[in-house]
């Protein structure tokens, strides 16, 4: 049941008629040794964790160890529940309020998780839960598709990188927007092929992000990163259940991705010694740049 490229993935899907999801619950079943009860379980803690760091920072309470993010996720709530239409709509507004809230929750040391990375755990519980929220998903629902996200960054963790300090934001962030936008995708209806073309669209609309932390902190530009991040993954999502295909598949994106982050100068791929993080602003905030 292994795969290690996504056409190896679709042909599975193919032969088996079944969804990614069922194809990567199959995989981590017979990986693990585990019965499928268990592995199960093993997603819905981690769904309950994504769901609790979406959520926490909503009181507006939080303040992050180097003090340069906290009460963003507020304040994007506050406004929606206002009465003011959100320039992006309700999905969209919970999406990224949730995104930038588990970031506030990370950068205070809570509990989160690193889907893939720390710096971009904000965009899973972002999507997921908005998504649960206006269109009704079941918790069981959105644990199996953890498991389609799951395929998703195991692919690019395996033939690529998820690491900022060897692929840049890309690699993390664009990650995560592509497992999100898979998943979504699987959960809307989108066969295997849509989904893989979902999470391509998103690869590709943030190929080349640099990783440039304000003191080296996973905090600025971080958080709002995340935002941006699970917004891609909805309109990756929504193209690819468009029936629109992209013209490089899956896995030649994959190694673009990985070819572009080997590029990408030393400075900006999470040293602080570039980017946003070079700024005067910055480094006058920090006290830190020489």
């Amino acid at each position: 049941m292994n795969f290690k490229l996504g056409q190896e993935l679709l042909k599975i899907c193919d032969e088996k008629n079944i969804t990614i999801s069922e194809a990567m619950i199959l995989r981590e079943v017979e990986d693990l040794g585990a019965d499928r009860d268990e592995v199960m379980k093993r997603m819905d803690h981690a769904w309950s964790i994504m769901k609790n760091s979406a959520k926490a920072a909503l009181k507006g309470d939080i303040v992050s160890m180097g003090g340069l993010i906290g009460g963003e996720s507020a304040k994007l709530n506050e406004r929606r529940l206002s009465g003011k239409t959100p320039v992006c709509g309700t999905l969209m507004s919970k999406a990224i309020s949730y995104a930038m809230g588990v970031l506030e929750v990370n950068s205070s040391m809570g509990l989160i998780v690193a889907a893939p990375t720390a710096g971009s755990s904000g965009v899973i519980p972002g999507a997921f839960l908005a998504v649960q929220e206006e269109m009704e998903f079941t918790d069981e629902e959105m644990v199996k598709a953890l498991f389609n996200a799951g395929a998703i960054g195991y692919l690019i963790a395996y033939n690529a990188t998820v690491a900022g300090a060897e692929g840049g934001c890309q690699a993390e962030v664009g990650s995560a927007s592509a497992m999100a936008a898979s998943a979504i995708t699987e959960l809307m209806g989108g066969s295997p092929r849509q989904c893989l073309h979902g999470a391509t669209g998103a690869i590709a609309n943030l190929l080349g992000l640099v990783c440039d932390p304000i003191g080296g902190l996973v905090e600025a530009p971080c958080q709002q990163r995340n935002a941006m991040g699970v917004s891609n993954a909805l309109v990756s999502s929504e193209i690819a259940l468009s029936s629109i295909k992209n013209i490089v598949p899956f896995d030649e994106a994959v190694s673009v991705m990985y070819s572009v982050g080997r590029s990408i100068p030393h400075e900006l791929r999470e040293t602080a010694l570039g980017g946003l993080a070079a700024a005067p602003s910055a480094c006058s905030r920090c006290q830190m740049c020489k």
